[in-house]
């Protein structure tokens, strides 16, 4: 049968996207381009990724094939002149310079890198910090379930969990309100499976077990909707089908929480440890499902309601109460960090302030993996960098430099202790912090860049601290320390030594092997993480190639790191 004109066919013509996947390309079929997965590779579960494929002509041409089109097709018909390959000339043919790819160069990029340098693409970063979430939460028997573990550290629940429903898992036994939802196993996958990822420590209990477990017995049920609708979050990373479900239960949890805040008033809320739990549960739902603005709403509700708490609370002289009440002190806490490591990277004006820290707190809180002293120093040193600027006369400029050096010289001396347990885990993971809050101190206030020696020295240490604790498999609570390594290592000598001078790596592939460890191992948005140093490197190593330079009045993390680090979890 001949083949039908063009002009005689009918129906719309089908055209391959540009911006189709390889897989879709390497089986010669269209791709819907959906993100992050095409519906194809979605079906078949494939990677769909979409690299860029470099091509050289001379390798084309010594193999006697065409490169591309050229001298092959034409619309002039078949009286326009044929070339072959190899015959091009040069009097036709303008030929762009091959540029000189250094040993640093970071090619891992798109048209968007150069195109919109200030946006930072999650989603196409998302599949290369992908979590490898342990399939399965079943709870184990009663005798070794950690749920029932946690029932013998407080003595006030021993009653209640000798009358256990044996017959039924424990969770269901001991929240029986679990039942109505029809998704109980969304809470056991919390306890399993979410609250060790918050804790730097294998031999203490995270804090949103020990703390969050007993007050959830007389919790309502607004409370377990959004646990559940983190647990489903967390897990809809390896199992899809959890997204719907911890969708609807966020929705929930949001609806009735409106209706409370409503109804009773913030004043009467903002008295209630209750409300500040359901906000920590909707805002980690926010960070571990997109981290972008989202997560920040629920944050500055939650520094109203504490500032309206405290505000009645020296009204009614009652601040010894509320330094008693572990639940609102967790609460205060968790937000207050969340504030103050996110906005290291942005540089925007601190919610909470120094106050809810104790400055000669030495004692590493579990959670934080640091010690509120060290906490304390971050807050003072992006107060600081934020007011950089201002300083014009000497004397202002005199003031700022004694301020920064007492920081510096706190830091130097701190001391993190570790308390019971004597974790050494624990231990190294808030070393690490203060190394990486020096060498936040000298980018941020003196100005010092990814060549500066002092610079180096600090990264090196730092990723030597992180790849001890990656071949301990303990990376919880790193976060911070592994981006401030990371977005000042210096692109033309990353190379890392061990501790002997024996051993060395490349500091990018120590920094993304970490981070590919981290999405399994923390509650931490890792994709965004990743998707944010990526970007940055990428531009470093743009702007070493043309050899420009940052303008005057900017510091090289004003310059680099502030830009594309808004709404950032760090935590």
């Amino acid at each position: 049968m001949p083949r039908r004109k063009a002009a005689d066919r009918t129906g719309p013509v089908k055209t391959r996207s540009r911006e189709g996947c390889k897989e879709c390309r390497a089986s010669r079929v269209r791709c819907d381009t959906k993100k992050p997965l095409c519906t194809r590779c979605s079906e078949r579960g494939l990677p769909c990724t979409k690299d860029l494929t470099l091509k050289w002509e001379s390798e084309f041409v010594s193999r006697g094939k065409a490169f591309g089109r050229a001298g092959v097709w034409s619309k002039a018909g078949p009286d326009a002149t044929q070339s072959t390959p190899g015959s091009l000339s040069s009097e036709t043919n303008e030929w762009c310079p091959v540029p000189n790819v250094s040993s640093w160069g970071f090619i891992n990029s798109s048209s968007s890198t150069f195109e919109h340098p200030d946006e930072v693409n999650v989603d196409f970063d998302e599949l290369n910090a992908l979590a490898h979430v342990a399939q399965g939460s079943n709870p184990s028997s009663p005798g070794n379930d950690p749920l029932w573990s946690w029932l013998q550290r407080f003595p006030q629940l021993h009653g209640v969990a000798t009358n256990f429903n044996q017959s039924l898992p424990p969770s269901l036994a001991l929240f029986p309100e679990l039942s109505k939802s029809g998704h109980g196993e969304l809470f056991d996958y919390y306890l399993h499976q979410v609250c060790p990822r918050t804790a730097a420590s294998s031999t203490l209990s995270s804090p949103f077990a020990s703390v969050i477990l007993p007050f959830c017995l007389s919790a309502s049920p607004t409370l377990f909707k959004a646990i559940q609708a983190l647990g489903a979050c967390h897990w809809s990373r390896l199992n899809p089908s959890y997204s719907a479900i911890g969708l609807r239960y966020k929705s929930a949890a949001l609806r009735d929480l409106r209706h409370r805040l409503a109804s009773e008033g913030t004043l009467t809320c903002s008295m209630d440890p209750e409300v500040l739990v359901i906000m920590i549960m909707l805002c980690l739902y926010e960070i571990v499902d997109k981290c972008d603005q989202q997560w920040t709403i629920h944050l500055k509700g939650a520094n109203d309601l504490i500032r309206l708490r405290r505000k009645q609370q020296m009204t009614l002289a009652q601040s010894t109460a509320a330094s008693s009440d572990p639940v609102t002190r967790f609460g205060e806490q968790f937000f207050a960090f969340q504030d103050v490591m996110g906005r290291t990277a942005c540089a925007k004006e601190v919610l909470f302030g120094t106050d809810y820290w104790r400055p000669d707190e030495r004692n590493i809180d579990l959670w934080m993996g640091c010690s509120p002293e060290l906490v304390s120093v971050l807050a003072k040193i992006t107060d600081m960098s934020r007011t950089r600027r201002q300083n014009t006369s000497e004397e202002d400029k005199s003031s700022f430099s004694m301020r920064a050096a007492a920081l510096e010289r706190q830091l130097e001396h701190l001391v993190q202790e570790v308390g019971e347990g004597n974790d050494e885990d624990l231990a190294l993971v808030a070393d690490s912090k203060r190394l990486a809050a020096v060498l936040y101190l000298h980018c941020a206030l003196y100005g010092a860049s990814p060549t500066t020696p002092l610079v180096k020295g600090y990264v090196r240490q730092i990723l030597r601290l992180i790849s001890d604790l990656l071949g301990r498999g303990q990376l919880v609570n790193v976060t911070w320390p592994v981006f401030v390594a990371a977005v000042e290592l210096d692109p033309s000598d990353d190379e890392i030594f061990s501790e002997s001078g024996t051993e060395s790596g490349s500091g990018r592939a120590i920094v993304l092997r970490s981070l590919a460890t981290m999405a399994d191992s923390t509650i931490s948005n890792i994709a965004r993480t990743r998707a944010v140093i990526t970007r940055l490197w990428q531009t470093r190593d743009s702007d070493l190639l043309k050899g420009s330079t940052i303008q005057k009045h900017c510091n090289d993390w004003e310059w680099y790191v502030v830009p594309i680090s808004n709404a950032m979890s760090l935590a």
